[in-house]
């Protein structure tokens, strides 16, 4: 499987080139990613691990939780020197995908954690938690539309703090495996 994921990840596409790509919620993708930004903290959290690190991200265009959430992870990924990012199709990658499923959906964006070598360890997706305990446990009275807005509200207002909490701490705990191993 190493040898699988190292090779599908040097063919995947950079965020730059899936982000020229983009035809669904074309100019939301790009709003987001025009007002993106990384919090110094979290760089150096990154940085501090001393290791390099790949993050291999299945996706799809028209998913809203991969709008509001991979253009940071992408300017985290340029702002750290040791992190480098690729992006996958999630219908062009079933077996990827169904190996790092959030319950039984096929919910994205994954983003897979690989070491230096290319060995998974660890992956995050498809949302931020404390926003996913929200939509199990309080969205399901309102309609589809109504739900998104929301949703959309709490990304807009988070301003991707949670994301790269929860990413960094993988990445760190990663890094604390490594040196331990």
């Amino acid at each position: 499987m190493n040898e699988n994921i190292r090779d599908r990840y040097l063919a995947a596409a950079t965020f730059e080139t899936f982000l020229e790509g983009v035809e669904a919620n074309r100019d939301l993708w790009h709003a987001v990613s025009r007002r993106a930004r990384v919090p110094a903290a979290f760089v150096n959290r990154v940085q501090a691990t001393r290791h390099p690190w790949h993050l291999l991200v299945l996706t799809e265009d028209w998913c809203g939780d991969a709008v509001n959430t991979l253009p940071f992870i992408a300017k985290l990924a340029a702002a750290a020197p040791n992190l480098d990012l690729r992006v996958l199709s999630r219908d062009a990658n079933p077996d990827l995908m169904d190996s790092h499923l959030s319950g039984e959906s096929r919910s994205i964006p994954v983003v897979i954690l690989l070491d230096a070598t290319f060995v998974e360890r660890g992956w995050w997706g498809s949302r931020p938690r404390v926003l996913q305990e929200w939509v199990l446990r309080d969205s399901g009275s309102m309609d589809r539309l109504h739900r998104y807005r929301e949703i959309r509200r709490w990304y807009v207002q988070d301003g991707a703090i949670t994301t790269f909490e929860e990413l960094t701490t993988l990445i760190e705990g990663a890094a604390r495996h490594e040196l331990a191993a």
